[in-house]
C-alpha cells in the first residue's frame, strides 16, 4: 500500500505565521492535487504547550535561533509557534483535509522537541505512527510538507529506519534554509531514501 504523509501544514509555518517557511504556501495546491493518488493519507501537527522549552521566550536572555543544550540534545530556540489550541496550530484552511485519515500530534512534551512525526528528538517516545502504518499494510511512504530541512527531513529518516520504502516529494516541500535542504537530500539518498517530484 502507498501512503502520503503530510508534515505540519499549519498556519504558523505559512505566510504570516510566527515561524513562516519561505514560499511554504506553494506546497498546498500540489498536495491537494496529488492526494487522490494514494491509498492512505496521514498528517502530523506540531502541538506545543505554551511552556515548551524549544521556545526562546522560555529562556531568559536567549535569542531566537540561538542553539542551547536541552537535556543532552542540541536545541534551536524557535519563536513561539503551534501552541495548543491557537489558530497558528491549526491546519491551513487551504489544505483539503477531508482525505486525511488520522493526525499524529507531536512536540507535546515541554522538555523535548519533536521534529519527526515518528519520535521525539531523543527517540525516547514514539507517536505510534510506524505501527499504525504497518497495521494498515503500508510499504511505500511519500512525504511532503514543512519544513524540508527539519520536520520533513527527520520524518523521512525515521521512515527509512522503520523499514518503509521512503520517498521525499521535493516539489511538495519547502525549506527554512536551502543550504540545509541540500545537505538533507544528500543524507536521505545516502540512507537509501528516494527524492521524487510530482506533476
Amino acid at each position: 500500500m502507498k501512503a502520503l504523509l503530510l508534515i505540519d501544514l499549519q498556519n504558523d509555518f505559512l505566510e504570516g505565521g510566527s515561524l513562516a517557511v519561505p514560499k511554504g504556501n506553494e506546497v498546498i495546491p500540489i498536495v491537494n492535487q496529488i492526494q487522490s493518488r494514494f491509498d492512505l493519507i496521514v498528517a502530523t501537527q506540531d502541538w506545543h504547550p505554551a511552556n515548551h522549552k524549544s521556545f526562546a521566550s522560555n529562556h531568559k536572555g536567549r535569542m531566537v535561533f540561538e542553539k542551547i543544550d536541552l537535556n543532552g540534545l542540541e536545541q534551536v530556540l524557535w519563536p513561539d509557534h503551534c501552541i495548543q489550541g491557537t489558530v497558528g496550530a491549526e491546519l491551513s484552511d487551504q489544505l483539503d483535509a477531508r482525505p486525511i485519515e488520522v493526525i499524529f500530534r507531536k512536540g507535546v512534551d515541554p522538555d523535548i522537541d519533536s521534529y519527526s512525526g515518528f519520535y521525539d528528538n531523543g527517540h525516547r517516545r514514539s507517536t505510534g505512527m510506524a505501527g499504525y502504518l504497518r497495521d494498515k499494510g503500508v510499504t511505500a511512504l511519500y512525504v511532503a510538507g514543512l519544513a524540508a530541512d527539519y520536520c520533513v527531513y527527520y520524518s523521512v529518516l525515521d521512515a527509512i529506519a522503520e523499514g518503509f520504502d521512503t520517498y521525499l516529494i521535493e516539489n511538495a516541500t519547502r525549506a527554512i534554509s536551502d543550504e540545509g535542504f541540500q545537505l538533507a537530500k544528500k543524507e536521505i539518498i545516502k540512507r537509501s531514501g528516494t527524492i521524487v517530484s510530482v506533476l
